[in-house]
């Protein structure tokens, strides 16, 4: 599951893109803002893979802008310019932008882009490393259903009914885990991949053939809706 960020104020603009990763199921919609403070909160707190950005007069210098995320984190987003003119086409890409949209936007442009940036950026299988003094484990994360914290270790519940344990809380293995991991309660992080049933009476979800239903909390709502819209959209 991956996520994006508009930065822009025109609703047209913001709704055509919106209507357009509608079309693309692994990707949610975290919002938009004109706002630079916003902006950088929204980015350092949930952390998008792409983000659209108006750099014709939002931001004072959104080179800048951008330049300073690397001094928080880790994985910078993906960068998709939007622009009145070409004049600023260089400096976008030199800045590493993945791509540059003209004003007016179009769905088909839109759609383009996102066609290229799935192209040039796959989504992979990602392998979680496993520490226990001079033991380490490599686990395929589309192999893990859950994790569940015991005290300051964490648990690893694998497809095949296995159980690793980790020396270490689940907190440290919340930023690290790919975008489809997400926390539910302040106990577990599931696989979205993996639920085949949210039932928002009893606040619980059910992944794969696991019996045990796993309880999400109201504090972690919005993650619950995120996977709920990402499945709602792949069914028929």
């Amino acid at each position: 599951m991956r996520s994006y960020f508009v930065i822009e104020e025109d609703s047209s603009t913001i709704e055509i893109i919106e209507h357009v990763l509608q079309d693309f199921g692994q990707f949610h919609f975290l919002g938009s803002t004109c706002c630079p403070e916003t902006a950088m909160e929204i980015i350092l707190k949930d952390k998008p893979d792409l983000v659209f950005i108006r750099i014709d007069h939002i931001l004072e210098d959104p080179f800048k802008f951008v330049s300073e995320l690397q001094f928080y984190l880790h994985h910078l987003p993906r960068f998709i310019a939007i622009s009145n003119s070409k004049d600023r086409a260089y400096t976008a890409f030199k800045y590493n932008f993945q791509d540059y949209l003209l004003s007016p936007l179009t769905a088909l442009e839109v759609r383009k882009s996102i066609l290229r940036h799935e192209k040039n950026n796959p989504v992979g299988t990602s392998l979680i490393c496993i520490k226990s003094y001079k033991d380490y484990r490599y686990l395929n994360s589309d192999n893990i259903l859950f994790l569940k914290a015991d005290n300051n270790t964490t648990d690893f519940h694998l497809e095949d009914g296995r159980v690793i344990g980790a020396f270490k809380t689940l907190k440290t293995y919340e930023n690290r885990l790919p975008g489809n991991f997400l926390r539910v309660h302040k106990s577990y992080i599931i696989n979205a991949t993996h639920v085949s049933r949210i039932h928002y009476g009893k606040a619980i979800c059910t992944l794969g053939q696991y019996k045990q239903p796993i309880p999400f909390t109201r504090t972690f709502e919005e993650n619950i809706a995120r996977i709920h819209y990402i499945l709602n959209r792949s069914s028929y």
